[in-house]
């Protein structure tokens, strides 16, 4: 049943691994839940997992089933036909997904991470939103964390382009977090799919937000870091990707600017320079010959593919991805790269006419000096 599911998916002291090798030794968690003391000596559980296991009481998993129902979330367990091929396969799978919107077809379509900094420079958004965009207009779907910067930017392209996105989030799936994220949220509801592991009702804390990066390079074909400092949470994405046997991509930018150092040691390891997204859907072009439109990839300039280098684990790069307190809030207004650019220019404009009028002010009260010399 699947009261019995929600019980098993929110045990304390039971790890994602831990689930996994009880549901590979039992059929279900209905079976778990029955199942007497000495049945979990096989499978080497502490002795904190079998005291959780212990409890039998079903009322918190009966109120979180009121919740979904109260705020129409739907519930995908690991053993559902639609739970996402992709992400049952990494070695710690959420047993059980709360969403919002409708599921797409992760495993028949090419899937990107776009991920990165909050605090995102112009460059980094217009890169963000216009990757976004490209990759949901080739065929591909957005998947990413719904953050302030990077993340919002990436998806408000894809969305832009007509195309699901999928944000993954660090609370319930019934929370806009942060407020600034309404339009965000509703857009993704409506024409996508919006996901969480932790029941409706779960606030974001520090913790959920490395807990939920696995799950956007779970289901993901490969990782594109946009922009990212040396430390970032999106550098734990990127690592992740790596530990799952992902591509991990990395957009190239200033190597002056701190904003940039993650993504640049990325490059620097052996990550996917992403110079456009034809450097991003180049890997899938064989396996999703189907799916991937070149026809519709909207580059200015195609840049030469290069040969890849498998990018690995240095200590360095380790040490960069343990931190991750940058890339979890937030959601950078829906702007268009064309809507920047006029910004920009208006506030060339702006100061252009602020200056001219001090400067008029300035030569007024020097003429009435001398006036006042001359009379004097």
């Amino acid at each position: 049943m699947l009261v019995h599911w929600i019980w098993f998916a929110h045990r304390p002291g039971l790890n994602d691994r831990d689930k996994m090798a009880l549901l590979q030794h039992f059929r279900d968690p209905e079976d778990i839940y029955f199942a007497d003391d000495g049945a979990f000596d096989a499978i080497g559980l502490s002795e904190e997992a079998k005291t959780a296991l212990r409890e039998k009481n079903l009322t918190s998993a009966e109120e979180i089933l009121e919740a979904c129902d109260r705020e129409k979330l739907h519930i995908l367990t690991c053993q559902d036909a639609a739970y996402p091929a992709r992400l049952k396969n990494i070695a710690d799978p959420p047993v059980v997904l709360y969403y919002k919107g409708r599921l797409p077809d992760f495993d028949g379509s090419p899937v990107i991470g776009v991920v990165g900094t909050r605090k995102a420079s112009a460059y980094g958004l217009t890169t963000a939103k216009r990757m976004g965009y490209q990759i949901a207009r080739c065929g591909g779907i957005v998947v990413s964390g719904m953050a302030y910067g990077i993340d919002g930017m990436a998806m408000s392209g894809a969305l832009t382009a007509g195309a699901p996105a999928v944000g993954v989030l660090g609370c319930g799936a019934d929370i806009v977090y942060p407020i600034s994220n309404r339009a965000l949220f509703r857009d993704t509801e409506e024409y996508g799919c919006i996901l969480s592991e932790f029941a409706p009702g779960t606030p974001p804390a520090k913790w959920t937000f490395p807990k939920r990066n696995r799950i956007i390079s779970g289901l993901s074909c490969g990782v594109l870091v946009v922009e990212a400092p040396q430390r970032s949470g999106a550098l734990l994405t990127a690592s992740h990707a790596l530990e799952q046997g992902k591509e991990v991509f990395a957009v190239p930018s200033d190597i002056y600017d701190p904003n940039a150092a993650g993504t640049l040691g990325l490059i620097r390891d052996g990550a996917i320079p992403a110079i456009n997204v034809l450097d991003v859907a180049y890997p899938y072009f064989s396996h999703f010959a189907a799916q991937i439109r070149t026809q519709d990839l909207l580059v200015e300039k195609q840049a030469p593919f290069r040969k890849k280098k498998p990018l690995q684990h240095t200590s360095e790069t380790k040490r960069s991805t343990r931190a991750a307190d940058d890339s979890y809030d937030g959601y950078y207004d829906d702007v268009l790269p064309s809507d920047m650019d006029r910004q920009k220019e208006g506030l060339d404009k702006e100061l252009i006419k602020k200056v001219a009028v001090i400067a008029g002010g300035v030569l007024l009260i020097a003429g009435l000096c001398v006036l006042a010399l001359y009379i004097l």
